[in-house]
């Protein structure tokens, strides 16, 4: 298993389709993409006047293609919303089991 940090960042104005495509983009989460991952933890970024601008999460995954389809995959980037995704490997070293209530299930381990 490995670690990303997936950080996404919107397409100017694009709230009012973000607030119509976000129960979908929530179910996405939820359920890890139909379990190509495991979403730890995200939330919304948000600029200085506190509007949503994109979102962060630390994925678990099997590999690093998983966690691209995973962000490919997602309501919010197949409906235009998303510009740009960066994908940061984390190191071997991150503690995970500090997340104590992911926001979809673990993974199996091998």
């Amino acid at each position: 298993m490995a670690f990303f940090l997936m950080r996404c960042l919107n397409n100017p104005d694009v709230h009012e389709l973000r607030e119509q495509i976000r129960p979908e983009h929530r179910a996405w989460v939820s359920s890890g993409g139909n379990g190509l991952v495991s979403v730890l933890i995200g939330s919304a970024l948000v600029d200085d006047e506190s509007r949503s601008c994109g979102n962060f999460g630390i994925l678990e995954a099997k590999s690093r293609a998983d966690a691209e389809a995973f962000a490919e995959g997602d309501p919010f980037r197949r409906a235009g919303i998303v510009a740009t995704i960066e994908l940061t490997p984390l190191p071997d070293t991150f503690q995970a089991r500090r997340i104590s209530e992911p926001m979809s299930p673990r993974l199996p381990a091998d």
